[in-house]
């Protein structure tokens, strides 16, 4: 890489319709990367989407239709494209060499030169095999290691990188060129980023942390990184942004009164980054007025319901259930018998408690869930 430019690569499989945070550490990788001069393939799995990765999972994937899969990619692109300048990277599927491939002809001149017994001291088969992998799983790493060898061919790629599952597929794939073309190639992984806490990077209360708004809201995306631990404000700011490493150090070593303003910049350039300036603000106005009472709260996530409704009183847990803070019923029921609940900033501790429009102010009411998670209730 000293002596100049390169090719790299790194895939994403369009097994849904947006990414997640921690699919997003690879893509920062080859922002790096890009910027130090060396030229990123982004690979699109349109071909090995068709039969899923077993590697990071605990389950057989679900075959999607293919339609799907090709809507999944034009979804997925954009969020990709917020950190890899697409004007100068080549992006490629490789459902062009995969979807027709010769089953027969595949098999002499490529699986030829793998070994079962190898595969199988992966991790990502070892743990599959206690609860089952199918056989067309078993193919997956024929399939992505042919990837690697079909972008040598074509673009003179010789980097792959990735997540450290995918650590056995890379191998696979230098294994495979090397035996073929006689070179040597090379992978670069990294481990799966954890919060101080032990608690899994991206991981809310309501799932993964997506890119996709309809998924995770712009607000909650921002709040996700405004309430990490302290212990992880340095590290993240190294990791997820790109702002100059003195900055992040200086930053991420605040204490006491300053430790609050450096998570707000942490949130906001993380935010800005992903989902544009504007939202941003919004969300971090929308912070301040949930909190602080002052700022705009139009950017906490909201919903619209008729005045009759409540003139004709809701049940709480019907209210909360109907919100992005509880999944059910049952999930409100315990949020209100915790106490972690309030409306307009009143404790509801009552779960048989009626909300009517005595609750409103200014039209609308601030649903509370424990001591973060708000939502709006705006009547019409």
């Amino acid at each position: 890489m000293t002596e100049g430019p390169i090719a790299l690569y790194a895939g994403f499989d369009p097994t849904g319709p947006s990414l997640h945070i921690g699919h997003l550490v690879p893509a920062y990788a080859m922002a790096h990367l890009q910027h130090a001069g060396h030229k990123p393939i982004i690979l699109m799995g349109g071909g090995t989407a068709r039969i899923g990765d077993p590697s990071g999972s605990s389950e057989i994937r679900k075959m999607m239709r293919y339609e799907r899969i090709d809507e999944h990619i034009v979804t997925l692109k954009p969020q990709i494209a917020k950190l890899v300048d697409f004007e100068n990277a080549l992006v490629l599927n490789n459902a062009d060499w995969l979807s027709n491939l010769n089953y027969i002809d595949f098999l002499r001149d490529i699986g030829r030169h793998f070994s079962v017994n190898r595969m199988l001291t992966f991790d990502a088969y070892k743990q599959r095999l206690e609860k089952g992998l199918s056989f067309i799983e078993f193919n997956y790493q024929l399939l992505q290691s042919y990837d690697f060898l079909e972008l040598y061919r074509r673009e003179r790629c010789i980097l792959q990188v990735g997540g450290d599952d995918q650590w056995g597929n890379i191998v696979a794939g230098i294994e495979l060129i090397r035996r073929i073309e006689g070179i040597d190639v090379y992978g670069l992984t990294f481990p799966l980023i954890t919060r101080s806490d032990g608690k899994k990077m991206g991981k809310t209360e309501r799932g993964a942390l997506f890119l996709e708004p309809s998924l995770t809201s712009v607000y909650d995306f921002y709040q996700y990184w405004r309430n990490i631990p302290d212990a992880d404000i340095e590290r993240f700011f190294l990791t997820f942004t790109f702002l100059p490493t003195d900055e992040c150090h200086a930053l991420g070593s605040t204490r006491e009164s300053q430790i609050n303003a450096s998570k707000e910049r942490l949130a906001f350039e993380i935010t800005q980054l992903l989902h544009g300036s504007e939202e941003a603000q919004k969300a971090a106005e929308a912070a301040k007025a949930a909190f602080y009472g002052v700022g705009d709260p139009s950017g906490v996530p909201s919903t619209v319901i008729p005045k009759s409704t409540l003139e004709s009183g809701i049940n709480v847990l019907d209210l909360f259930a109907n919100t992005s803070l509880c999944a059910s019923k049952s999930d409100a029921r315990r949020l209100v018998v915790q106490g972690g609940a309030r409306i307009s900033n009143k404790k509801i501790d009552n779960p048989e408690e009626v909300i009517g429009v005595d609750f409103l102010i200014n039209g609308e009411m601030m649903l509370k869930a424990g001591k973060k998670r708000y939502f709006r209730i705006i009547t019409q």
